[in-house]
């Protein structure tokens, strides 16, 4: 999925790391929250993309710690890098929701199920909204946020918002 291939060789461009760093790094950044990636993938993806050549490995040993590989970008790597940044941000922006899979089925339940299922999405929508505001409160005078992780936050936000005024504005019949 060329999704994971942009996030790590991202990750990789600014610093050289092993998959266990860009694994910790990702969960850090909560990046699984907003892009389909899983810890298995991201080993199966740094071995793939070393496959390619888009990026080499160096074995290192740190101490008495067991040796491991450090992954580092080659020229490739940043070209692949470049290309996936473009072929992406000119791809239609798709927004995949799992709850729609619901919400197109809510007329096949009963009424009283129907606002069972309306309300459980309000309050996840509301745990979801008060986490990224909280989170936001916290990283917004940090210094090393990277402002574009601050614009997914608040992209994130506005989109939970969105949802929230959407769910509100439902009518069911009791």
């Amino acid at each position: 999925m060329a999704t994971i291939d942009l996030i790590v060789l991202g990750i990789l461009k600014k610093s050289p790391m092993s998959a266990y760093d860009i694994q910790k790094l990702v969960e850090y950044r909560n990046i699984s929250k907003w892009v389909k990636i899983s810890t298995p993938s991201i080993y199966k993806k740094v071995i793939q993309l070393e496959s390619k050549g888009f990026v080499k490995s160096d074995i290192v040993k740190e101490g008495k710690m067991p040796e491991k590989a450090v992954y580092s970008l080659t020229d490739a790597g940043a070209k692949e890098f470049e290309r996936l940044m473009q072929e992406i941000s000119d791809m239609p922006i798709h927004i995949f929701l799992d709850f729609n899979a619901v919400i197109v089925n809510l007329d096949s339940l009963p009424p009283e199920k129907q606002k069972a299922c309306i309300t459980d999405i309000q309050e996840n929508v509301k745990t979801l909204k008060s986490y990224l505001e909280e989170n936001l409160r916290l990283k917004e005078n940090v210094p090393d946020i990277p402002e574009t992780g601050m614009a997914v936050l608040r992209q994130q936000l506005i989109l939970a918002e969105a949802i929230e005024t959407w769910v509100a504005s439902l009518e069911l019949d009791s």
